[in-house]
């Protein structure tokens, strides 16, 4: 990649760190080659590209209710809700840039250092502001000569553009800090996306209040809008094709690594959406076993099961988060199927049990008593009976994990929302959550017969509540084992 232009000496190093100070007045000799005729000749020449009359984007009417329940929620009370700032990944590189959760979902934006305000009105409502950084200036170098200029990163929305989208007015975020430090009043910020926001707010929040803030905003999410569902759905069905890339390629995997599955999952959540919505888990033979296994540098071997944990996120930032475990040679061995046969039949219990006025935590117990029974069944719990072995939790040596997650712009979406309103809450139509259980035999586990160590099986879908039960929104992924053989030899060819 090319490297920023640098200055030549330590007092031009110190006036480039001036914020102060504008591009325009600074010297020539700032920057190596830069001579009077080149800053001049860069002023002009440029077409105009300002673009008109945008259509919004197609969440827009759908965030501008969220921020309207959100301002009914904490009238009178300045809101603060910033995306956040680039992260150094090392030296002068940085990761790629998400915008908070809480900032997307709000404004449907993903720019980079973007502060969504909602400012309080006379009759109890709020004005949202959305601050962003305007079009690079030509006038004084800005866009050639800043390491955050159009020319080396990209052209951006003006400030008309981004009203236009977003269908929220726009205002330059370099004024942003000013009129926060100015403003008075009780205020709230989502805290952790942007240090400059919450200088500028020492003396006017409180971490109670502002946890509150994020606490309401976690649980806002929790029922999932029509354009939400939609791009739930859209995630699972480009997450579906991923799977069966990876299977097209299992071959190529068995030849280098569970790298060239991971890379073959990715190059789909590229074509299709942003990125993966979280590490994808490639784990083969034994490594199944290991329920976060993103180092995906083992062998692909036949014989062996490959779990396969993987998600596309929507340009959007919706994501998929969906299981399967295959046999890579594309037959399950008896003792395979077997256990694959009790994680299918402990999801089916599961997904059974989502559905309008159910406790969330029942599609957990039900999963969690056939494995049990099976665990009985087979002999690895001595005399015990099922309903014993619940009350300890002996079955969590094999089990682990709890059954599933609320599913949303994150991963595991809602997670700072109170017990009281998601463990411990009722679902109703709207929710998507993930049914995911699994069984782990551990390669060293000297508590199971020899032939089930290094077995790791885990089947998961994700689910979406709705009036009458439930609907399976990864459901063009095969779930019972006939059908996972029988899908795999069609892809094989």
């Amino acid at each position: 990649m090319s490297e920023e232009l640098i200055p030549e000496t330590p007092e031009q190093e110190t006036e480039e760190n001036e914020a102060a100070e504008p591009i325009k007045q600074r010297k020539n000799g700032l920057y190596p080659g830069v001579s009077d005729e080149l800053a001049e000749n860069m002023k002009s020449g440029w077409a105009d590209t300002e673009l008109h009359d945008l259509e919004p984007i197609a969440q827009a009417e759908h965030t501008a209710a969220r921020r309207a329940a959100l301002s009914a929620r904490f009238p009178g009370e300045r809101l603060v809700i910033p995306a956040g700032n680039l992260k150094t990944r090392s030296n002068d590189t940085e990761y790629a840039f998400r915008a908070s959760t809480e900032y997307a979902y709000l404004t449907g934006d993903q720019t980079q250092d973007g502060v969504l305000v909602l400012e309080p009105t006379g009759d109890s409502g709020h004005e949202a502001t959305v601050y962003l950084l305007p079009r690079s200036n030509r006038e004084n170098g800005e866009f050639w000569l800043d390491g955050q200029g159009e020319l080396w990163v990209g052209r951006r929305h003006s400030l008309t553009e981004a009203e236009q989208r977003l269908g929220i007015p726009a205002k330059d975020v370099r004024e942003v800090a000013a009129a926060l430090t100015a403003a008075t009043g009780p205020v709230r910020n989502v805290r952790g996306h942007d240090a400059s926001i919450e200088a500028a707010l020492t003396d006017k929040v409180t971490a109670e209040r502002d946890e509150e803030l994020r606490v309401h905003l976690s649980e806002a999410r929790l029922v999932k809008d029509a354009f939400e569902i939609a791009e739930l759905q859209k995630a699972c069905d480009a997450t579906a094709r991923g799977f069966e890339d990876v299977v097209k390629s299992l071959d190529k995997a068995e030849a280098t690594s569970e790298r060239f599955i991971e890379g073959t999952f990715f190059l789909r959540a590229r074509i299709e959406g942003n990125d993966i919505g979280y590490g994808s888990i490639c784990a083969a033979g034994p490594h199944a076993t290991t329920l976060h296994w993103v180092r995906n540098d083992g062998a692909v071997r036949t014989g062996d099961l490959l779990l396969l944990d993987a998600g596309v996120e929507t340009n959007d930032l919706y994501t998929a988060d969906v299981t399967r475990t295959l046999p890579i040679n594309g037959t399950f061995s008896p003792l395979q199927r077997k256990i694959y046969d009790a994680v299918y039949e402990a999801q089916e219990a599961g997904i059974a049990a989502v559905k309008p006025g159910a406790s969330y935590r029942d599609f957990h117990d039900a999963s969690q008593r056939v494995l049990a029974e099976k665990l009985v069944e087979w002999g690895l719990l001595g005399d015990l009976s099922v309903d014993k072995v619940l009350e300890l939790g002996l079955q969590r040596r094999w089990t682990l994990h709890g059954t599933g997650h609320m599913l949303g712009l994150d991963v595991h979406d809602c997670a700072v929302a109170r017990t009281e309103a998601y463990v411990q809450g009722t679902l109703e139509p709207g929710v998507c959550l993930t049914v995911e259980p699994g069984l782990y035999f551990q390669a060293d586990d000297l508590t199971v017969p020899e032939e089930y160590r290094g077995i790791g099986v885990r089947i998961e879908d994700d689910i979406l509540v709705t009036e009458d039960g439930n609907r399976n929104l990864s459901d063009k992924l095969p779930r019972q084992a006939d059908e996972v053989e029988a899908w795999m030899a069609r892809l094989k060819g």
